[in-house]
């Protein structure tokens, strides 16, 4: 049986708290037959650091190299010769920007007064392995070599700059923020780490892909574009990114008409087929991308719009670079690389040479600009470098300021700056908040986040064929807000080469007013047909959804773009056919006056004295209120026209056929009275003719009266449709429906009794039969209101109105052509014939 094995586990010098094991390795020592395994750290950074000390030093992490060595995996031994390779002379420029940053607070007496800040920065040589045992390293105090010091051993930082990759800040996140140590990311831009239940101590100055997203939905939307194609790389980067951006989108009007996940060769194919009439929108991972911005790609890719990290002019950044000399600055480990890299030539003790076999003399100057590592013309991730340091740098020198008894911690207390904890740093970096040299104001968010702020650049064709990045606006937004855009539309070149032609990209055209969009089926909803709104519904607007029901009154005009109110039909005296109409009624009240007149003038005249002149004039005057009456149904119907019209109008009509009744039956008993010493015309005199024409009338009367004291007529509203949409009529109502029968039957009675009568004296022998006359002027009246009623019923509106004036008058010509025009003749033009001995002739 093999002896057992026992673990033990010791403490590391780390506040005692204990490394994951990740960060250590089992050794094995044998103990009085036992084996001991103790914790040896394994965190040495094995690219190299660069350090300065400092009252407080602070961490950095940079990918100065982009590929680490392979790990042995047996864990046996620390791997020796290991060591990166690929130097980035841009990645460097950031590692010197974190130097200069620190220098130029050091040397800033209003910031930090009295406290010297210090750097340990490391090449993590990007990768999540060599991320964290540089981290480790830093924050543990067990880096066994570091440049520019003499001890053996760094200190321990309380926070640290970086990294640039989102999985090795993820890595190194998720392991720190055990111990409580925040970090300022420059370049991680993982929507993921701004989960604070996950990653409480982590902060950045570069925005979330979330903020890009946004970004980039809204300024789809702002452009009126709503059809487009997504098209991404095939990694994580460009998967969650075009999904971030897809929840942007939704509930919105722009839809997705393809989403391909496409390998990137895809540009290659754009170029090798020529496309050079397709809008590109870039994000800032492949915008500024050295190589998609090669003249290669040019023209297909000109005219790409897209968004790039702020960028910003950093003062005295260019010198400081390249104030680097190996004489001066021989503790870098990074300078000799830089240095073959700039020049082409090796130094003296390097490993290797340069492909022209020449040597470095060490004297070679750096000029400012000439070089990746110098340009200082494009500022972005560095500029993000200069904002992580600063915001450390305030959060320091708000601690300077707490007053003992007032600080955030328990007690009271403040913070020892001498001493400073990570717990400390952390609780003021959420509260930092503080401007930049160029107006940018930096704080983080409740997720650590900053204010998101983006350049927006336009890919233009210079004169030789070269690329050059236009800026034509920005996109600035902070926490609560949807971000606002600047963009000079006047500058932006569009794809194809176009200019001050914004591209339009829709499914189908927007809807214009007057129309509603339907979704066409199984297509997205930016696939439509524009249908006409019905009538009574309006759409006012280009690319309404629904049409809105005009309201109550109103209705949609021919073009359903707006409700006009609804057009009021009543007869009035503008109408043409009021016109006509009050025009025939006065010229019947003006024949019927001219009849009255030449009856009164000849009224001594045989021919007028045998037709009893009184009765005469009587008829005459009930005529000329028949004419007179019709012009009452002209106009807006009101509660005492509508009164007056059918009372004046049954009264009249009353009257003048109880005259006619009452002249009939004269005629009719005179001439029936045969037997000798008869004398029924005694009871048929003058006297007599008036009461009966009297009660006639007073018989009407009495019915108008009741009528008019139960339900009398009134003014109403009816809604009928016409071709150019519903009209309001304003009619009169006739209130009770049996006293507006009453009235028209007792006129009908009236009527047909008189009728009757004449039609029985006919043929009585006379020279000038009246009854006769009467027979057809009430065959006239009566055949006139019997064809009213069919086309009273069916005429629509005003015409209805129209209808009932024309039987008035129809009937009152007929009544005074028929009976009065032939007596006017003959008084008129045939006076031989108004003689006594002529009417007595038969």
């Amino acid at each position: 049986m093999s002896s057992p094995t026992l673990g033990l586990a010791k403490p590391l010098p780390t506040s005692g708290l204990l490394l994951p094991s990740a960060c250590c390795r089992l050794v094995t020592l044998p103990v009085q037959g036992l084996k001991e395994e103790i914790c040896q750290l394994m965190a040495k950074s094995i690219s190299g650091s660069v350090y300065q000390a400092g009252d407080i030093v602070i961490g950095g992490l940079f990918p100065v190299h982009m590929e680490a060595p392979q790990s042995e995996l047996d864990f046996k031994e620390k791997n020796k010769n290991a060591s990166c390779t690929s130097f980035k002379q841009q990645q460097y420029r950031w590692l010197q920007t974190m130097i200069f940053a620190v220098e130029e607070i050091n040397n800033n007496p209003g910031l930090m007064p009295n406290i010297t800040l210090g750097y340990i920065a490391a090449d993590t040589c990007l990768a999540e392995s060599t991320t964290l045992g540089a981290a480790l390293s830093m924050v543990t105090g067990e880096e066994d070599s570091l440049a520019g010091t003499e001890c053996g051993s760094g200190p321990r930082v309380p926070v640290i700059v970086g990294d640039a990759r989102s999985s090795a800040s993820i890595v190194v996140a998720d392991t720190l923020g055990v111990f409580d140590i925040p970090m300022v990311s420059y370049f991680a831009s993982c929507v993921c780490l701004s989960d604070i239940h996950k990653y409480p101590f982590f902060f950045r100055t570069m925005p979330s892909d979330a903020e890009q997203a946004r970004a980039m939905a809204k300024l789809v939307r702002m452009l009126g574009w709503t059809w487009l194609g997504l098209v991404s790389a095939d990694d994580d980067f460009g998967r969650f990114g075009i999904q971030m951006l897809l929840e942007e989108l939704k509930g919105t009007e722009v839809c997705v008409a393809y989403h391909e996940v496409i390998p990137q060769v895809l540009l290659e194919e754009v170029v090798r087929r020529n496309i050079t009439d397709k809008q590109w929108i870039a994000n800032d991972a492949w915008l500024t991308y050295a190589p998609v911005s090669a003249p290669d790609y040019l023209p297909s890719m000109a005219g790409t719009l897209g968004f790039a990290l702020q960028r910003a002019d950093i003062p005295g950044l260019g010198p400081f670079l390249a104030r680097l000399n190996p004489d001066l600055t021989s503790d870098d480990p990074f300078l000799k690389e830089l240095w073959e890299d700039l020049f082409g030539c090796s130094l003296r003790g390097g490993q290797r040479q340069s492909s022209s076999g020449k040597y470095c003399s060490g004297s070679e100057i750096i000029e400012v600009g000439e070089s990746l590592y110098t340009d200082v013309s494009q500022l972005r991730t560095t500029y993000n470098v200069y904002k992580a340091v600063y915001a450390i740098a305030y959060a320091i020198h708000d601690m300077l300021a707490c007053q003992p008894g007032t600080g955030p911690f328990p007690n009271g207390q403040c913070p020892d700056v001498k001493s400073i904890q990570p717990t400390e740093i952390y609780h003021y970096l959420k509260q930092v908040n503080f401007t930049t040299h160029i107006g940018e104001q930096i704080f983080f968010d409740q997720n650590g986040d900053p204010p998101a702020s983006f350049d927006i650049l336009n890919w233009n064709v210079t004169a030789e064929g070269t690329v050059q990045f236009a800026h034509v606006g920005h996109f600035v937004s902070s926490e609560g807000t949807d971000g606002t855009f600047h963009i000079d539309m006047d500058r932006v070149v569009w794809g194809g080469g176009k200019r001050h032609e914004i591209p339009v990209s829709v499914c189908s055209t927007p809807c214009p007013p007057g129309t509603r969009r339907a979704v066409q089926k199984g297509r997205p909803v930016c696939c439509f047909d524009c249908l006409p709104c019905t009538n009574g519904e309006i759409s006012n607007e280009t690319g309404s959804l629904e049409c809105i029901r005009c309201p109550e009154r109103f209705w949609s005009n021919p073009d359903h773009t707006a409700c006009i109110p609804q057009q009021i039909d009543f007869l009035s005296y503008n109408d043409t056919m009021g016109i006509i109409l009050s025009t025939i009624s006065a010229a019947g009240a003006i024949l019927t006056a001219a009849t009255f007149t030449t009856f009164f003038h000849y009224r001594h005249t045989p021919l007028v004295r045998a037709n009893n002149s009184e009765v005469s004039f009587m008829l005459l005057l009930s005529l000329k209120m028949c004419f007179l009456c019709a012009m009452a149904f002209i106009g807006q119907p009101v509660a005492w026209s509508c009164m007056l019209r059918h009372t004046l109008f049954g009264i009249s009509f009353v009257l003048c056929i109880s005259c006619l009744l009452s002249r009939t039956v004269v005629v009719l008993v005179a001439f029936r009275s045969t037997l000798p010493g008869e004398n029924l015309m005694r009871y048929f005199g003058p006297a007599q003719q008036r009461l009966g024409i009297s009660i006639c009338t007073l018989v009407q009367v009495l019915i108008c009266i009741l009528w008019l004291s139960l339900a009398p007529p009134q003014p109403r509203e009816r809604g009928i449709r016409a071709n150019q949409g519903p009209k309001i009529v304003l009619e009169c109502a006739v209130g009770s429906v049996v006293g507006y029968s009453l009235v028209l039957g007792y006129i009908g009675l009236l009527a047909c009794l008189c009728l009757l009568l004449a039609f029985l004296a006919r043929k009585l022998p006379d020279n000038f039969n009246e009854a006769k006359l009467i027979t057809f002027s009430m065959l006239i009246f009566c055949a006139v209101w019997v064809a009213f009623v069919p086309a009273y019923v069916s005429s629509p509106g005003k015409y209805t109105v129209a209808v009932e004036i024309f039987a008035i008058l129809a009937s009152s010509y007929g009544l005074l052509v028929c009976i009065f025009a032939p007596k006017c003749f003959i008084i008129l033009l045939r006076p031989e014939r108004n003689t006594k001995k002529h009417l007595m002739g038969k």
